[in-house]
């Protein structure tokens, strides 16, 4: 029977590949030595890392008071660093959870390395809280309930910030199974191709005796949709949680009730920014062009569109309530946003989310590389000055003008920062480096209906042995 492709859609595997090429170009990146790039690359995320680390230390060693955070802003740097991280990591999830489970074949090329960002966001966004206790070696007695023999006072099971706690924890426990799970097969493949005794005991190890029968597929497709099942809610509940730390307080510019929808928009919106960034970088380095293609993008950028507009339809929905509410202090506090001190902050964040996503609009700059990459660290850029409104000019002016205050950030809040960009982007290099960072078996499963070559599919070398592939 005579296969076609589809006349509507853009094919998402291009370059007439067949199933050994992607086994090929995938593992390759994984099997060959380290390039000078790459060790280039690494060499400097270890020296930031080096850099934010010796901060990290000296927030240790002489307490938080080495931050700029005073009586009055309380919350600044280290909070806003930690919402901007958290909302970093929402795009794996969706991309992993959701579409998996409304059936978007074009997730198959980018939900690896989306899932491995979230697990280093959230671990980057666990330094925050865990620094700001003062006493990081206490972490678990201020964070968890522990029985009352380790002392006499227990967590107060109202706090949103406990909630925090068990919100990230959870997403973050899931997110490790569901992302391990997906590099079974695919470790397995490297196992079988694997040529040194090391590589494959590695591999073989962390592809837990992985056979390819039939069996278990149907296990790995059932525990697939089980997690993705348990994931969607916390997709939505994480940055919900997040977001009640603001929403339960009474401090004007915190207290309303569209902050929960708001931030999960938000870190949508933040968190595939953040995919393209990382995804465009690895498209050109490990020449993946065939594999994440034009197409990708442009499906993401649309994305991204949307959950910035929801954004923008937020940003002006808080204006008109502060407005509509008549309370004076709501008021003043968007007033003194917009046209206080730091206005420039917030002109940046309306500037960043609002108006360059909407460049997305037209096709042309949808689909252009350079423009995507540019527009993605912008938006990144503009989520984190809101998170800094939100945050700093919600404190600076309370209800007493005698106390009143500017923050300033110190160079260790700078360096705490800049530890945690080191962290990140050391992991997700040598997630790169080490790991398949496409996954090859769900690819495969869309060769067949969208790529540009549909005859070809099934000519694969003779001998060829992938084990992990072998689906009946």
């Amino acid at each position: 029977m005579e296969v076609t492709t589809s006349p509507v859609r853009d094919p998402l595997i291009t370059g007439r590949k067949t199933l050994h090429d992607i086994t090929h170009d995938i593992s390759y990146q994984v099997e060959r030595k380290p390039t000078v790039s790459w060790l280039l690359a690494l060499a400097t995320s270890l020296g930031v890392l080096a850099i934010g680390l010796y901060a990290v230390w000296r927030t240790v060693w002489d307490g938080i008071g080495m931050w700029g955070n005073n009586k009055t802003v309380g919350w600044a740097w280290d909070i806003t660093n930690f919402v901007w991280w958290v909302g970093i990591g929402h795009a794996g999830t969706l991309i992993s959870a959701i579409l998996l489970l409304f059936r978007q074949r074009w997730r198959n090329s980018i939900n690896r390395a989306a899932e491995a960002m979230t697990i280093f966001a959230v671990i980057c966004a666990a330094m925050f809280p865990i620094l700001h206790t003062g006493r990081p070696w206490l972490a678990l007695y201020w964070m968890f309930p522990l029985p009352n023999v380790f002392g006499s006072l227990w967590i107060d099971f109202n706090s949103p910030l406990v909630w925090d706690v068990f919100a990230i924890s959870t997403y973050f426990t899931v997110s490790l199974v569901f992302w391990y799970i997906g590099l079974i097969p695919d470790f397995a493949t490297i196992r079988d191709r694997a040529k040194g005794i090391v590589s494959r005991t590695i591999y073989g190890a962390l592809s837990f005796g992985w056979t390819g029968g039939a069996k278990t597929w149907e296990r790995y497709e059932s525990i697939s949709l089980i997690l993705a099942g348990l994931a969607t809610p916390l997709v939505l509940s994480v940055h919900t949680i997040v977001s009640f730390d603001f929403a339960t307080s009474v401090i004007p510019g915190w207290h309303t009730t569209i902050f929960p929808p708001y931030f999960v928009a938000g870190a949508i919106f933040s968190g595939f920014a953040m995919v393209l960034t990382l995804m465009l970088i690895t498209r050109r380095v490990y020449r993946l062009e065939d594999y994440i293609t034009i197409q990708h993008i442009e499906l993401m950028n649309i994305v991204i569109i949307v959950t910035g507009s929801i954004v923008g339809v937020a940003y002006l929905t808080e204006l008109f309530m502060a407005w509509y509410s008549g309370v004076e202090y709501e008021q003043y506090a968007f007033l003194n946003r917009a046209t206080g001190p730091y206005w420039w902050a917030y002109a940046t964040m309306m500037t960043c989310n609002v108006v360059s996503p909407q460049l997305f609009w037209f096709k042309k700059i949808r689909t252009s590389i350079v423009a995507t990459f540019v527009l993605s660290i912008v938006v990144n850029i503009g989520m984190w000055f809101e998170r800094f409104v939100i945050i700093v000019t919600s404190l600076h002016r309370d209800y007493l003008p005698s106390s009143w205050v500017m923050f300033y950030p110190t160079l260790y809040d700078v360096g705490v920062y800049m530890f945690t960009f080191g962290l990140f982007f050391t992991l997700f290099f040598l997630f790169a480096k080490f790991f398949p960072v496409i996954n090859m078996a769900e690819v495969k499963t869309i060769l067949k209906s969208t790529s540009d070559n549909p005859a070809k599919h099934h000519k694969t070398e003779v001998g060829e042995k992938d084990v992990a592939t072998q689906k009946i």
